[in-house]
């Protein structure tokens, strides 16, 4: 058997009196599992709120390998083009121009992933929204919100292999390979 009880009082206060009436009405029912309402949805929604922890932390961990991955596929490029550098850099280029040459690149790819990704995952989240049954609303925050997560990589630039190769000296670059 369920009952429900609404009290202005705290249930510290109010689920003693509640086992002393059930008990003046039959000594023989039994009383366990006493909970408050947010207590009961908070329980009830454990499941949904595990599974979108687990959601989150899998998007985390695809967003790094996808960096990690930018990056591999970056420096390898960069490495096929250190003769090109260092004939740009013998010729005057300044570290700045090779360094940009490169991050044009970086940028393109990005901006052709933030404009593939960015409506995927808005039309993703009205989706979401439209058939939640766990009472989110539009004033729910977003974290994280997919423009800051698309260009999270791109925040870390100074970890881009293109910096190190203009601090390449132009005549071993010329010999390279």
């Amino acid at each position: 058997m369920t009952g429900y009880v609404r009290t202005p009082m705290g249930p510290e206060q109010m689920f003693p009196m509640i086992r002393a009436a059930v008990r003046k009405l039959d000594r023989n029912l039994p009383v366990y599992q006493m909970k408050t309402e947010e207590k009961q949805r908070d329980d009830s929604l454990a499941v949904e709120r595990l599974s979108a922890t687990l959601s989150s932390a899998f998007g985390v961990l695809a967003t790094v390998l996808a960096a990690i991955g930018i990056y591999g596929v970056m420096a390898f490029l960069v490495g096929r083009r250190t003769r090109e550098i260092g004939i740009r850099m013998a010729l005057g280029a300044s570290a700045g121009d090779v360094v940009w040459l490169v991050m044009r690149e970086v940028l393109l790819l990005a901006g052709a992933g933030v404009l593939i990704g960015l409506p995927v995952a808005l039309a993703g989240d009205a989706v979401a929204r439209k058939a939640s049954f766990m009472g989110l609303r539009r004033t729910t925050p977003r974290l994280p919100s997919p423009p800051r997560s698309a260009w999270w990589p791109l925040r870390h630039s100074r970890l881009h292999p293109g910096p190190p190769r203009t601090r390449v000296d132009p005549l071993t670059a010329l010999r390279y390979e």
